[in-house]
């Protein structure tokens, strides 16, 4: 399904989670508001390396990031490695992959199509980081 955020559209694979589609909708927007920092959803337990990074990733406090490269670490795995799981992410936003940065740069982000990376940068603005 298709969510409305920031002026962009972010597909959430919504066959993943046992909200319905409504109530996704009404928690993203929430979060768009400011009147939501976590989701009330119990997340995909997908197997394997992608979701162990979605775990990870998922413990990344709002307001905070993480590099790829320190969640490399902490999987003892590569950067590159979580940069391809954060792009295969069904849940963008829900699973913050947007809280996964460069150890210089914003790194990349897969949600929102061509306006992907100004949504990245405009969420963690949202958020109050240092991007």
């Amino acid at each position: 399904m298709d969510v409305e955020l920031f002026g962009t559209t972010v597909a959430l694979d919504e066959t993943v989670v046992s909200i319905s589609p409504d109530e996704l909708r009404r928690q993203v927007a929430a979060y768009e508001s400011g009147d939501r920092r976590t989701f009330d959803l119990e997340l995909p337990r997908l197997a394997g390396f992608t979701g162990a990074v979605m775990r990870a990733m998922a413990e990344i406090p709002y307001g905070e990031t993480r590099t790829y490269g320190q969640l490399a670490a902490e999987l003892d795995s590569a950067a590159v490695a979580v940069g391809q799981a954060c792009g295969r992410n069904p849940l963008p936003i829900v699973v913050p992959c947007h809280r996964v940065v460069g150890a210089d740069t914003l790194g990349g982000y897969s949600a929102g199509g061509e306006q992907g990376l100004r949504l990245k940068r405009r969420l963690l603005v949202h958020e109050r980081t240092n991007w």
